[in-house]
């Protein structure tokens, strides 16, 4: 017998000890027994030689080693990957909402003061400067009190009107500002901002008592022609020192449409053209309303238009013949290019006219088409010639968008202006181009050879402070204002 079967007979033969039952009980657990099942399931199912080498019985008690193959890798890799994607994720939002709170609480100075804790800190204690150390302590006490003047509640109830949404240049426009406590509770003192253009309203509120409110009116700057913005209406909470700020927005913001100055232009002058029934044309034609000649009949002519008398006193048929009528179709182009103006007055000027012009045409109900230049992207490979179409539908809508125009050295020339007017505009019969006092006369025979012919055309060059005139560059009119008052007469005097 080898030695190994000796020590197994003496470990298990007769002669030795019996081992003790509750220790083998110990043994039987829960997972003994369900390995132990699993184990003879797989060799009752015909497992591979490899997984019932991996099963070890012993007793009563089973225990299973499992290897992971090589899928099971990848998705343990995956699973922890995308883990790690999601903790990241996390970590990433947590630190832009805490960047944003700071960016939107701690003012310019209080990160200058948060740069100097740091820095006299850290020097203060490495170097052993009292002074540093002194810094620090003082700036990190003012930003802890900051903390204490953004504490408090919020609830209030913000409006925001104006008395009217439309003036004109120079006229008082006024907004109120209406603040009310619907809480249960007495609010702190706060300010409050209202932006309004360019500038800025500040006012003081103090503390509003439950149910309580209080209102602010001012006055909107209307001196410029454009569109005011005023709004939103935001609280601002903040420390002393100015450290700290914290902004509330309550409400949304308000257009205040200041529309140019525009004068009554009499309607003789709109478009210069004084008969009710159209433009006759020297287009002839066998039915309208402008008579021309008399001609012999013709097999295929209209027998109501015969002239029984002519017919009779010459014994052949005689027939009406008439000159093509169209009706009265303005356009107004006027020109947003820096390169045309010589000065911001020029260019109110020139929107004034083309307003007063515009407003004059829509009164009469005529077909009215009022252009602007178009700007081209700075890095367009071509230029953009067509025009934008302001809105001839009312008054108010053309002086909105009068009031929202203003002139770009990216802006389209006079003579680019004409041309895409007269490409975009069909069957006009008088165009007026409005310019500044730079186009020069080569410019303007330029900008109204672009329009086909039969149309009427008119230079109005806005030079403010000149005596005004009239005066001819070829088949081209050219009328030369100084003031607004002047467009009036110089109208008149154009049209007769």
């Amino acid at each position: 017998m080898s030695d190994e079967a000796r020590r197994t007979a003496g470990a298990d033969g007769p002669g030795a000890p019996e081992r003790p039952r509750r220790a083998v009980r110990a043994k039987r657990t829960a997972f003994g027994r369900r390995a132990a099942r699993r184990a003879r399931e797989q060799a009752a199912s015909g497992a591979t030689e490899t997984q019932r080498d991996l099963t070890g019985l012993t007793g009563t008690h089973a225990y299973t080693r499992t290897r992971a193959s090589g899928a099971d890798d990848n998705e343990i890799h995956l699973t922890a990957r995308v883990r790690l994607r999601r903790v990241l994720r996390t970590v990433r939002a947590s630190i832009e909402r805490a960047w944003r709170w700071v960016s939107a609480t701690v003012t310019g100075l209080g990160l200058s003061v948060a740069a100097a804790v740091v820095i006299g800190a850290v020097f203060g204690y490495l170097l052993g400067w009292i002074e540093l150390i002194v810094v620090a302590f003082t700036g990190f006490a003012l930003l802890v009190v900051g903390v204490f003047f953004l504490l408090g509640r919020n609830s209030y109830d913000i409006g925001l009107s104006i008395d009217r949404d439309r003036v004109v240049v120079g006229d008082a426009a006024r907004a109120t500002l209406t603040v009310r406590n619907p809480s249960r509770f007495r609010l702190p003192p706060a300010k409050s901002e209202v932006p309004v253009g360019r500038g800025l309203a500040e006012f003081y509120l103090g503390g509003i008592s439950r149910g309580g409110s209080t209102s602010r009116d001012f006055s909107v700057p209307t001196s410029r022609r454009g569109v005011v913005r005023i709004g939103p209406v935001r609280t601002v909470r903040a420390d002393p020192v100015g450290l700290l700020r914290r902004e509330y927005v309550w409400t949304s913001h308000l257009d205040l449409f200041v529309h140019p100055l525009t004068i009554p232009i009499p309607a003789t002058s709109t478009g210069l053209i004084r008969d009710l029934e159209g433009n006759p044309t020297r287009d002839l034609t066998d039915s309208d309303v402008s008579f021309h000649a008399l001609r012999e009949y013709a097999p295929g002519d209209d027998r109501r238009h015969i002239h029984w008398k002519s017919t009779a006193r010459t014994g052949q048929l005689m027939v009406r013949q008439f000159e093509e009528t169209r009706r009265s179709h303005l356009v107004i182009a006027l020109s947003l290019a820096s390169a045309d103006y010589h000065s911001e007055e020029e260019f109110e000027l020139a929107v004034s006219v083309a307003g007063s012009i515009g407003i004059r045409a829509i009164r009469d109900a005529r077909d009215v088409s009022v252009l602007a230049s178009e700007e081209t992207p700075e890095f367009a490979r071509r230029a953009v010639t067509a025009p934008k179409r302001l809105s001839s539908l009312s008054r108010a809508r053309l002086l909105d968008d009068l009031a929202r125009i203003d002139h770009s050295p990216l802006a389209s020339g006079l003579v680019a202006l004409a041309r895409g007017s007269a490409e975009s505009v069909s069957g006009a019969s008088v165009a007026i181009l409005v310019c500044g006092s730079e186009g020069t006369a080569a410019q303007l025979r330029t900008a109204s050879a672009a329009f086909p012919p039969g149309v009427e055309v008119l230079a109005i060059v806005c030079n403010p402070g000149i005596v005004p005139s009239l005066r001819r560059v070829g088949e081209l009119r050219v009328l030369t204002v100084g003031y607004l008052d002047d467009v009036q007469k110089a109208l008149a005097r154009a049209a007769s």
